[in-house]
């Protein structure tokens, strides 16, 4: 496919997603009627070029087939059948499509945060709607397999359908409170899964860190006093600053350590330094605002040796106690050998391995290996070091991350 045409397809496909969403109400049928779309698209547009409104183009396509998927649906539910006495769009297939002036990305995620749904199911659908993950992509940023991951995803599908299958916006502040927790994990995951690609030939995937980035930047203009969207918005703006210096001109991934810091993102970090420090102070943090403090931290340090690790490994045990989970202890693993010693960051591994099992963590084992490699090698275990850094690249599937494990074990021998 050409590529101009692949990029605004997936640029495209929350936009008209959430378009129909919006006017029908029915997820299940709109992610149908919005794939046939794409699938038009892709093989008209291959021959015919670009239109001059795609978005116009592929709601106007994904809104008749929607109307023939009700109209379908109709004769099995007498729901349906009653719509479709008093709705002008099911009476006259013809009538032209609206194409909304407005952003539908936002909408969207809030709209998939539907109370029908466990919080497990809400994320992995709006990972699915907003950005378009593939099933082993979700499934990876949950630590779960793939079947698992799609077993999950066609359930949540199905609890709409028996719901009612009509999404609909938050009812009262409760609900838009507990809507906004999903959306502000699913930005999180979206940006993480751009950050470091789950599997692939690149470390990144910038258009999804730029898409969590614009629509974290959404949800705070709709609500500038939150303190936690806040520091989302801050978190993903200083993660994102030092994207540039992540892989060298040769592909090949740099370690934090040797990072030319002089091409992280100076604009990005002011203004996410400038949002944490605003709400620092308001309230006790949340566990977005401590994650974006830690942040902030490394981006004042002008080079790896003048890091405030100290600092760091108190704000990760903070972090632990507001989300003790497995990258969280894995990361205060590394703070603290970075800020005592290796033996000590060892010891602390071996005692949080002891009580939580981070080696068996399908979301840390990897990264457990690899930070253990490290310790070991930094208090002379080189060939054991080795050993593990080749286990740690068995494990994974990001290439760029997979030649530099191997890399690194051959180095040690």
């Amino acid at each position: 496919m050409n590529l101009d045409v692949e990029r605004v397809l997936r640029e495209e496909a929350p936009q008209v997603l959430g378009a129909l969403v919006r006017r029908f109400g029915r997820f299940d049928l709109a992610e149908d009627a919005v794939q046939e779309a794409l699938l038009a698209a892709a093989q008209r547009w291959a021959d015919q070029g670009l239109p001059r409104d795609p978005r116009s183009w592929l709601i106007r396509v994904g809104y008749r087939r929607m109307v023939d998927l009700l109209r379908s649906e109709r004769a099995r539910a007498r729901r349906e059948e009653r719509s479709a006495a008093t709705d002008a769009d099911l009476l006259d297939p013809g009538r032209r499509a609206t194409v909304p002036d407005s952003d539908d990305g936002l909408a969207l995620l809030l709209l998939c945060a539907h109370p029908a749904l466990n919080t497990a199911s809400q994320v992995a659908l709006t990972l699915r709607a907003v950005r378009g993950l593939t099933t082993a992509e979700i499934a990876h940023a949950h630590g779960v397999g793939e079947a698992t991951m799609g077993t999950r995803i066609s359930r949540a599908k199905q609890r709409l359908v028996r719901a009612g299958a009509r999404f609909t916006p938050p009812v009262d502040a409760e609900d838009r409170a507990a809507r906004t927790a999903v959306v502000m994990r699913v930005l999180y995951l979206v940006f993480n899964e751009g950050h470091t690609a789950s599997a692939g030939e690149e470390l990144s995937r910038v258009d999804l860190t730029s898409e969590a980035v614009r629509l974290a930047r959404m949800l705070h203009a709709s609500l500038p006093g939150d303190a936690e969207v806040t520091g989302l918005l801050a978190l993903l703006l200083l993660t994102g600053a030092r994207g540039a210096s992540r892989v060298g001109v040769d592909g090949a991934l740099v370690p934090w350590e040797e990072q030319d810091r002089s091409s992280w993102d100076a604009e990005a970090i002011v203004e996410g330094t400038a949002l944490i420090d605003g709400v620092w102070n308001q309230r006790e943090a949340g566990p977005y605002q401590v994650q974006a403090a830690i942040a902030a931290v490394h981006a004042a340090a002008g080079s790896d040796g003048e890091t405030d690790w100290v600092q760091i490994a108190v704000l990760y045990l903070w972090l632990e106690r507001l989300v003790p989970t497995a990258p969280v202890r894995l990361s205060r693993v590394v703070a603290v050998s970075r800020a005592y010693g290796p033996e000590r960051g060892l010891a602390l591994l071996d005692d949080l391995e002891g009580r939580h099992g981070l080696r068996a963590d399908p979301l840390v084992a990897r990264r457990e290996r690899i930070v253990r490699a490290h310790l070991w090698e930094r208090t002379g275990r080189v060939r054991a070091a080795a050993e593990l850094f080749r286990e740690a690249a068995d494990l994974g599937a990001n290439r760029v991350e997979e030649r530099y494990l191997r890399g690194r074990a051959d180095l040690l021998g």
